[in-house]
Protein backbone atom coordinates (compact mmCIF):
# COMPACT_ATOMS: atom_id res chain seq x y z
CA UNK A 1 0.00 0.00 0.00
CA UNK A 2 1.47 3.04 -1.18
CA UNK A 3 2.68 5.77 1.61
CA UNK A 4 0.12 8.41 2.67
CA UNK A 5 1.00 11.79 3.00
CA UNK A 6 -2.21 13.10 4.85
CA UNK A 7 -1.66 12.57 8.15
CA UNK A 8 1.64 14.14 7.61
CA UNK A 9 -0.40 17.54 6.01
CA UNK A 10 -3.01 17.17 8.70
CA UNK A 11 -0.59 17.30 11.42
CA UNK A 12 1.48 19.58 9.95
CA UNK A 13 -1.25 22.87 10.02
CA UNK A 14 -2.58 21.20 12.68
CA UNK A 15 0.76 21.80 14.92
CA UNK A 16 1.79 24.98 13.13
CA UNK A 17 -1.63 26.55 14.34
CA UNK A 18 -1.96 25.54 17.78
CA UNK A 19 2.50 26.33 18.45
CA UNK A 20 1.90 29.43 17.69
CA UNK A 21 -1.26 29.65 19.88
CA UNK A 22 0.38 28.00 23.22
CA UNK A 23 3.48 29.65 22.64
CA UNK A 24 1.43 32.87 22.67
CA UNK A 25 -0.78 32.22 25.73
CA UNK A 26 2.15 31.34 27.47
CA UNK A 27 4.14 34.41 27.09
CA UNK A 28 0.92 36.43 27.92
CA UNK A 29 -0.17 34.20 31.08
CA UNK A 30 3.20 32.91 32.13
CA UNK A 31 2.54 29.01 32.43
CA UNK A 32 5.37 26.66 32.40
CA UNK A 33 2.93 23.87 31.22
CA UNK A 34 1.92 26.27 28.43
CA UNK A 35 4.99 26.98 27.40
CA UNK A 36 5.90 23.06 27.62
CA UNK A 37 2.69 22.26 25.02
CA UNK A 38 3.95 24.91 22.83
CA UNK A 39 7.43 23.77 22.29
CA UNK A 40 5.82 20.45 22.15
CA UNK A 41 3.72 21.25 18.80
CA UNK A 42 6.81 23.57 17.56
CA UNK A 43 8.72 20.44 17.22
CA UNK A 44 6.32 18.20 15.88
CA UNK A 45 5.98 21.10 13.00
CA UNK A 46 9.56 20.41 12.69
CA UNK A 47 8.98 16.85 12.66
CA UNK A 48 6.36 16.81 9.82
CA UNK A 49 8.90 18.78 7.54
CA UNK A 50 11.50 16.55 8.02
CA UNK A 51 9.21 13.26 7.28
CA UNK A 52 8.07 15.39 4.04
CA UNK A 53 11.59 15.57 3.63
CA UNK A 54 12.37 11.83 3.92
CA UNK A 55 9.83 10.95 2.04
CA UNK A 56 10.41 13.21 -1.34
CA UNK A 57 13.99 12.26 -0.89
CA UNK A 58 13.28 8.16 -0.77
CA UNK A 59 11.44 8.60 -4.32
CA UNK A 60 14.80 9.47 -6.25
CA UNK A 61 15.35 7.11 -8.88
CA UNK A 62 18.63 5.01 -8.17
CA UNK A 63 21.78 6.01 -10.04
CA UNK A 64 25.54 5.14 -9.54
CA UNK A 65 25.96 6.34 -6.27
CA UNK A 66 22.73 4.28 -4.69
CA UNK A 67 21.85 1.18 -7.44
CA UNK A 68 19.18 0.01 -4.95
CA UNK A 69 17.58 3.92 -5.01
CA UNK A 70 17.26 6.20 -2.09
CA UNK A 71 13.84 4.69 -0.12
CA UNK A 72 16.30 4.33 3.24
CA UNK A 73 16.22 8.21 3.52
CA UNK A 74 12.69 7.80 5.06
CA UNK A 75 13.78 5.51 7.60
CA UNK A 76 16.77 7.76 8.19
CA UNK A 77 14.81 11.08 8.83
CA UNK A 78 11.72 9.00 10.79
CA UNK A 79 15.19 8.31 13.03
CA UNK A 80 16.25 11.94 13.12
CA UNK A 81 12.64 13.18 14.14
CA UNK A 82 12.52 10.39 16.69
CA UNK A 83 15.62 11.89 18.04
CA UNK A 84 14.23 15.64 18.09
CA UNK A 85 11.46 14.34 20.14
CA UNK A 86 13.85 13.07 22.87
CA UNK A 87 15.68 15.82 22.81
CA UNK A 88 13.79 18.66 22.29
CA UNK A 89 10.32 17.74 23.04
CA UNK A 90 11.18 15.86 26.43
CA UNK A 91 14.64 17.38 27.01
CA UNK A 92 13.15 21.04 26.84
CA UNK A 93 9.63 19.74 28.56
CA UNK A 94 11.32 18.47 31.53
CA UNK A 95 13.88 21.87 31.96
CA UNK A 96 11.18 24.38 31.72
CA UNK A 97 9.21 22.42 34.55
CA UNK A 98 12.18 22.12 36.42
CA UNK A 99 12.88 25.67 36.02
CA UNK A 100 9.47 26.72 37.24
CA UNK A 101 9.78 25.00 40.21
CA UNK A 102 13.07 26.90 41.39
CA UNK A 103 11.34 30.14 40.36
CA UNK A 104 7.20 29.68 40.65
CA UNK A 105 5.06 31.63 38.61
CA UNK A 106 1.50 32.34 39.43
CA UNK A 107 -0.11 32.23 36.13
CA UNK A 108 -2.20 35.16 34.68
CA UNK A 109 -5.49 35.19 33.15
CA UNK A 110 -5.75 31.06 33.29
CA UNK A 111 -8.33 31.64 31.25
CA UNK A 112 -6.99 31.74 27.92
CA UNK A 113 -5.63 28.80 29.12
CA UNK A 114 -8.30 26.93 28.87
CA UNK A 115 -9.52 28.38 25.62
CA UNK A 116 -6.35 27.40 24.08
CA UNK A 117 -5.98 23.98 25.04
CA UNK A 118 -9.37 23.06 24.15
CA UNK A 119 -8.87 24.30 20.65
CA UNK A 120 -5.64 22.86 20.51
CA UNK A 121 -7.58 19.65 21.73
CA UNK A 122 -9.92 19.72 18.70
CA UNK A 123 -7.29 20.21 16.01
CA UNK A 124 -5.56 17.48 17.85
CA UNK A 125 -7.76 15.42 18.10
CA UNK A 126 -8.72 15.68 14.42
CA UNK A 127 -5.03 14.94 13.49
CA UNK A 128 -4.96 11.80 15.55
CA UNK A 129 -8.31 10.41 13.83
CA UNK A 130 -7.04 10.88 10.76
CA UNK A 131 -3.64 9.61 11.55
CA UNK A 132 -5.72 6.35 13.04
CA UNK A 133 -7.28 5.55 10.09
CA UNK A 134 -4.58 5.54 8.30
CA UNK A 135 -2.72 2.74 10.58
CA UNK A 136 -5.70 1.00 10.81
CA UNK A 137 -6.45 0.54 7.44
CA UNK A 138 -2.94 -0.24 6.93
CA UNK A 139 -2.82 -2.75 9.52
CA UNK A 140 -6.25 -4.50 8.68
CA UNK A 141 -6.81 -7.04 11.25
CA UNK A 142 -3.37 -7.05 12.43
CA UNK A 143 -3.36 -6.56 16.65
CA UNK A 144 -2.24 -3.14 16.94
CA UNK A 145 0.78 -3.26 19.29
CA UNK A 146 2.04 -6.18 16.74
CA UNK A 147 0.97 -3.65 13.75
CA UNK A 148 3.13 -1.30 15.18
CA UNK A 149 6.15 -3.08 15.64
CA UNK A 150 5.60 -5.23 11.69
CA UNK A 151 4.76 -1.57 10.27
CA UNK A 152 7.35 -0.56 7.73
CA UNK A 153 5.82 3.27 6.79
CA UNK A 154 7.42 5.30 9.97
CA UNK A 155 5.65 8.14 8.25
CA UNK A 156 2.11 6.65 9.62
CA UNK A 157 3.16 5.45 13.18
CA UNK A 158 5.01 8.45 13.91
CA UNK A 159 2.50 10.70 13.25
CA UNK A 160 -0.04 9.07 15.39
CA UNK A 161 2.12 8.53 17.94
CA UNK A 162 2.97 11.78 18.19
CA UNK A 163 -0.59 13.14 17.54
CA UNK A 164 -1.23 10.50 20.73
CA UNK A 165 1.52 11.96 22.96
CA UNK A 166 -0.35 15.97 22.17
CA UNK A 167 -3.70 14.93 23.49
CA UNK A 168 -2.42 13.21 25.86
CA UNK A 169 -0.06 16.21 26.84
CA UNK A 170 -2.69 18.70 26.33
CA UNK A 171 -4.79 16.96 29.16
CA UNK A 172 -1.93 16.59 31.80
CA UNK A 173 -1.53 20.41 30.88
CA UNK A 174 -5.44 20.94 31.48
CA UNK A 175 -4.89 19.20 34.69
CA UNK A 176 -1.94 21.12 35.91
CA UNK A 177 -3.63 24.47 35.08
CA UNK A 178 -6.80 23.49 37.01
CA UNK A 179 -4.80 22.32 40.11
CA UNK A 180 -2.54 25.44 40.09
CA UNK A 181 -5.66 27.48 40.12
CA UNK A 182 -7.56 26.24 42.40
CA UNK A 183 -4.93 25.17 44.99
CA UNK A 184 -3.12 28.13 44.56
CA UNK A 185 0.02 26.93 43.95
CA UNK A 186 2.18 27.31 40.99
CA UNK A 187 4.52 24.39 41.57
CA UNK A 188 1.90 22.09 40.29
CA UNK A 189 2.08 23.63 36.89
CA UNK A 190 6.06 23.01 36.78
CA UNK A 191 5.33 19.26 37.80
CA UNK A 192 2.72 19.33 35.12
CA UNK A 193 5.39 20.25 32.59
CA UNK A 194 8.01 17.87 33.93
CA UNK A 195 5.45 15.09 33.49
CA UNK A 196 4.86 16.14 29.69
CA UNK A 197 8.31 16.26 29.34
CA UNK A 198 8.60 12.68 30.35
CA UNK A 199 5.41 11.04 28.19
CA UNK A 200 7.11 13.06 25.45
CA UNK A 201 10.64 10.87 26.52
CA UNK A 202 8.65 7.55 26.73
CA UNK A 203 7.00 8.31 23.44
CA UNK A 204 10.33 8.98 21.78
CA UNK A 205 12.34 5.85 22.91
CA UNK A 206 9.42 3.69 21.67
CA UNK A 207 9.78 5.56 17.93
CA UNK A 208 13.66 5.58 18.10
CA UNK A 209 13.72 1.78 18.36
CA UNK A 210 11.34 1.40 16.26
CA UNK A 211 13.15 3.85 13.18
CA UNK A 212 16.47 2.06 14.46
CA UNK A 213 15.33 -1.36 13.59
CA UNK A 214 13.94 0.00 10.11
CA UNK A 215 16.66 1.77 9.42
CA UNK A 216 19.56 -1.25 10.43
CA UNK A 217 16.99 -3.29 8.20
CA UNK A 218 13.96 -5.39 8.62
CA UNK A 219 13.12 -9.02 7.20
CA UNK A 220 9.78 -9.52 4.90
CA UNK A 221 7.72 -11.59 7.58
CA UNK A 222 8.28 -15.45 8.08
CA UNK A 223 4.76 -16.49 6.71
CA UNK A 224 5.30 -14.05 3.23
CA UNK A 225 8.79 -15.42 2.60
CA UNK A 226 7.10 -19.05 2.82
CA UNK A 227 4.70 -18.14 0.00
CA UNK A 228 6.95 -17.11 -1.60
CA UNK A 229 9.10 -19.95 -1.41
CA UNK A 230 6.42 -22.02 -2.26
CA UNK A 231 6.13 -19.83 -5.42
CA UNK A 232 9.46 -20.41 -6.70
CA UNK A 233 9.28 -24.19 -6.06
CA UNK A 234 6.26 -24.74 -7.66
CA UNK A 235 8.59 -23.91 -11.28
CA UNK A 236 9.73 -26.39 -13.10
CA UNK A 237 13.42 -27.40 -13.25
CA UNK A 238 13.03 -25.62 -9.39
CA UNK A 239 13.84 -29.01 -6.96
CA UNK A 240 13.95 -26.76 -4.24
CA UNK A 241 15.00 -23.16 -2.36
CA UNK A 242 17.32 -23.53 0.40
CA UNK A 243 17.72 -20.21 1.56
CA UNK A 244 15.85 -16.84 0.86
CA UNK A 245 17.13 -13.29 2.58
CA UNK A 246 15.43 -10.30 2.25
CA UNK A 247 15.28 -6.97 3.57
CA UNK A 248 13.22 -3.46 3.61
CA UNK A 249 14.72 -0.41 2.01
CA UNK A 250 11.19 1.68 1.94
CA UNK A 251 7.97 0.87 3.20
CA UNK A 252 6.79 -0.44 -0.51
CA UNK A 253 10.57 -1.73 -1.42
CA UNK A 254 12.15 -5.24 -1.10
CA UNK A 255 15.65 -6.57 -1.76
CA UNK A 256 14.95 -10.97 -2.21
CA UNK A 257 18.30 -13.01 -2.72
CA UNK A 258 17.73 -17.09 -2.95
CA UNK A 259 19.73 -19.66 -2.98
CA UNK A 260 17.74 -22.22 -5.80
CA UNK A 261 18.55 -25.81 -6.49
CA UNK A 262 17.50 -26.59 -10.02
CA UNK A 263 17.32 -30.17 -12.01
CA UNK A 264 20.69 -31.57 -12.55
CA UNK A 265 20.08 -32.37 -16.27
CA UNK A 266 19.29 -28.43 -16.75
CA UNK A 267 22.30 -26.62 -18.93
CA UNK A 268 22.85 -23.27 -18.22
CA UNK A 269 21.20 -21.32 -21.20
CA UNK A 270 17.95 -23.38 -19.19
CA UNK A 271 19.02 -22.33 -16.03
CA UNK A 272 19.01 -19.04 -17.20
CA UNK A 273 15.50 -18.93 -18.40
CA UNK A 274 13.96 -20.10 -15.54
CA UNK A 275 15.59 -17.97 -12.92
CA UNK A 276 13.75 -15.29 -15.60
CA UNK A 277 10.54 -17.15 -15.41
CA UNK A 278 11.04 -17.17 -11.17
CA UNK A 279 12.07 -12.89 -11.21
CA UNK A 280 9.01 -12.13 -13.47
CA UNK A 281 6.45 -15.04 -11.28
CA UNK A 282 7.64 -12.98 -7.75
CA UNK A 283 7.52 -9.40 -9.11
CA UNK A 284 3.95 -10.10 -10.59
CA UNK A 285 2.62 -11.78 -7.17
CA UNK A 286 4.48 -9.30 -5.06
CA UNK A 287 5.25 -5.82 -6.52
CA UNK A 288 7.14 -4.23 -3.90
CA UNK A 289 9.94 -7.05 -4.30
CA UNK A 290 12.00 -4.40 -6.55
CA UNK A 291 15.31 -6.38 -6.21
CA UNK A 292 15.32 -10.00 -7.11
CA UNK A 293 18.63 -12.19 -7.05
CA UNK A 294 18.42 -15.75 -7.83
CA UNK A 295 21.76 -17.81 -6.96
CA UNK A 296 22.13 -21.20 -8.29
CA UNK A 297 23.26 -23.62 -6.31
CA UNK A 298 24.47 -27.49 -5.35
CA UNK A 299 22.09 -29.36 -3.23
Amino acid sequence: MPVSKTPIYTAFAANLLIAATKLTAAAFNGSSAMASEGIHSLVDTSNEVLLLLGLNRSKRPPDDQRPFGYGKELYFWAFIVSLLFFALGGGMSVYEGILHLQHPETIRKPVWNYVVLGIAFVFDGISLITALRAFNKQRGRTPFWRAVKNSKDPATFVVLFEDLADVIGISIAFAGILLSQLLQNPLIDGIASILIGLLLTAVAVLLVRESRSLLMGETVAADELAEVKALMEQQAGVQKTIRQRSMYLGPEEVLLQADVVFEPALQAREIAGIIRRLREQVQQAYPHYRHVFIEPVLP
